[in-house]
């Protein structure tokens, strides 16, 4: 196959959604577009390297005449510089964007929990405001996986749930933490991937911009059942998100759940 035959169809694969899921987030094609362009100088550098290398090796060795540098090699050497360092910067207003600049005071706040090999999802309720756990308390099979405290009035409203549902166009914050082991929150068709380690709390937020489901998986390797550990973002109108929540509500108080 011809040289340019070859590029034209690294940039075709790099253009194509099929080595992706489709995006669901605001962020997604700003990523997507960095992704492309990374992959598009991954090829190139590879086949000039080789073009390069294959060419040392068939050309026929001459008398040197002339001890002039040759101003090539050092245009090659500038330009490669000039596209990490650019992509560099790039990749790394995009992770500042999602990890040091904090979401919107209008965010809304869920916790997402890991644990051997499930995930739980619990939102504050009416109150805004996340009851206190305890780990003693937990207790998946009394309906209490997160071991909420039932002395604490806060949490007497609030809903756990083993799916993610979220609202299409508002922005969402994600507290990460763990009951065992470090675990990987990932949601690729959002484009989002954090861990949840054992004793901290990390933040990540994000915009659904598409509705539909998107699976959630865990990118750590967390123990024997690792490839079980797997979960569903649903994401909804902000009615149908309203109608869910207060139906999880009333759940909850008909089953006397803590």
């Amino acid at each position: 196959m011809p040289l340019h035959a070859i590029l034209l169809e690294a940039v075709r694969v790099a253009r194509s959604p099929v080595w992706m899921p489709p995006d669901g987030a605001s962020h997604g094609p700003a990523l997507d577009h960095l992704m492309r362009w990374n992959l598009i100088a991954f090829c190139l550098c590879f086949l000039v390297a080789h073009a390069w290398l294959i060419a040392a090796v068939l050309r026929k060795r001459t008398p040197k005449r002339s001890m002039a540098p040759n101003a090539l090699p050092w245009i090659i050497l500038i330009a490669l510089c000039a596209m990490y360092v650019w992509m560099a910067v790039t990749a790394q207003r995009l992770w500042a964007e999602n990890r040091f600049v904090g979401p919107a005071p209008a965010a809304m706040q869920i916790e997402v929990v890991g644990e051997q090999f499930q995930w739980y999802f619990r939102y504050p309720g009416e109150d805004a405001a996340f009851g206190t756990t305890r780990p003693e308390l937990a207790n998946a099979a009394e309906g209490n996986p997160l071991g909420l405290d039932v002395r604490d009035a806060r949490g007497k409203d609030d809903v756990v749930s083993s799916v993610l549902v979220l609202p299409v166009g508002r922005e969402a914050d994600l507290r990460l933490r763990s009951l065992d082991v470090i675990h990987g929150f990932f949601v690729p068709g959002m484009r989002l991937k954090e861990n949840a380690v054992p004793g901290l709390v990390l933040h990540v937020h994000f915009t659904p911009s598409v509705i539909g489901t998107y699976p959630i998986l865990c990118s750590q390797v967390c123990g024997s059942g690792h490839a079980r550990m797997q979960a569903m973002l649903s994401v909804v109108s902000q009615a149908e998100f309203q109608e869910w929540l207060a139906a999880r509500g009333r759940a909850r108080i008909e089953e006397g759940a803590p």
